[in-house]
């Protein structure tokens, strides 16, 4: 065998080393990044178990108390979204974005009274909104986790552990949002409070509808007896037949969300377009009360139209 050619050889098992330990050394670290919840990455800061609960509470919120109902909404849908920026801080972006706003629809050619106008609402609508929304993903994600966490204490039950160790194994296996709110509930109940307390107060963090199933069968088991293990392979059963069912109830009514979406936007559009390229179309009128009456009242039918559709559309199980 001529050198040149091993030469060529261990070049090639070389790049191939190389690329099986790059692969490898990703692959490893990807892994790990989606093994571990926000909980496990605060113990990993060499954090005891008290300091965890801590943080965990103070970045959720869950400790502090509201002056006004509005502001208790607020701070609670706040606290079941899963947003860590602190609430003053996160008014300040949403009211710096209304007031960006406002100034984009002064540029953009609407009078400056409308423009005006646009601030306190989006200031008031969207804190409201984009926390819906991110209360919605979150629910979303930890519906689908909570048969699997169900399973995996079953399973843990059926070892001959008790529930709070079945409690604090899906803590330590499973990913956010689901696995650090099951971790809080077993450091709860490490430090003094009761399992079905613990179990309210994660209730009160996520507001997921199907928690009270399984809060209920944990207290009605602690202060009854029965066999928890069947009644949470049972019920695993029904959160995930009852979610493939909404998922199917979802898609069938998609049209009607969709034409919903499509009426509210084309008026919208079709104003934005005519102030973009023919400012002077409305210009005229637009110090007439006549204007602002016939737009409320268009506004005012649309919303009207728009929640009759999303109620056509929403069902309730």
């Amino acid at each position: 065998m001529s050198p040149l050619l091993l030469v060529y050889l261990g070049a090639a098992l070389c790049g191939i080393m190389v690329a099986e330990a790059v692969f490898l050394l990703y692959a490893g670290r990807k892994d790990k990044r989606a093994a571990v919840n926000r909980r496990m990455k605060l113990q990993e800061q060499k954090l005891s178990q008290e300091q965890v609960l801590i943080q965990l509470r103070k970045e959720r919120g869950a400790d502090q108390s509201a002056r006004s109902a509005l502001l208790g909404a607020l701070r609670r849908l706040r606290m079941q979204s899963g947003v860590t920026t602190p609430l003053p801080r996160f008014l300040a972006f949403t009211t710096l974005a209304a007031i960006g706003a406002g100034f984009g629809a002064l540029v953009m050619g609407f009078a400056p009274l409308m423009a005006l106008a646009v601030v306190p609402v989006l200031a008031m609508v969207l804190p409201f909104f984009l926390l819906s929304q991110a209360r919605k993903r979150r629910n979303k994600a930890f519906g689908y986790q909570l048969p699997e966490a169900l399973e995996l204490i079953t399973r843990s039950l059926k070892a001959g552990h008790p529930v709070p160790v079945a409690i604090s194994m899906v803590a330590r296996e499973m990913p956010d949002p689901i696995g650090s709110e099951f971790g809080m509930v077993a450091d709860e109940v490490t430090y003094g409070s009761d399992l079905v307390g613990a179990l309210h107060n994660m209730f009160e963090r996520v507001g997921h509808e199907d928690l009270p199933l399984f809060v209920t069968a944990v207290s009605i088991q602690s202060s009854t007896g029965g066999n928890l293990r069947e009644i949470l392979d049972g019920l695993s059963k029904v959160i995930r037949e009852r979610g493939k069912l909404k998922r199917k109830v979802r898609a069938i009514s998609t049209e009607g969300r969709i034409s919903a979406y499509i009426l509210t936007a084309v008026p919208v559009l079709l104003a934005v377009g005519l102030m973009v390229l023919m400012p002077d179309f409305y210009g005229s009128v637009w110090d007439k009360k006549m204007t602002w009456y016939l737009l409320g009242g268009a506004v005012g039918w649309l919303l009207i139209g728009n929640a009759m559709m999303f109620k056509m559309a929403s069902f309730k199980f």
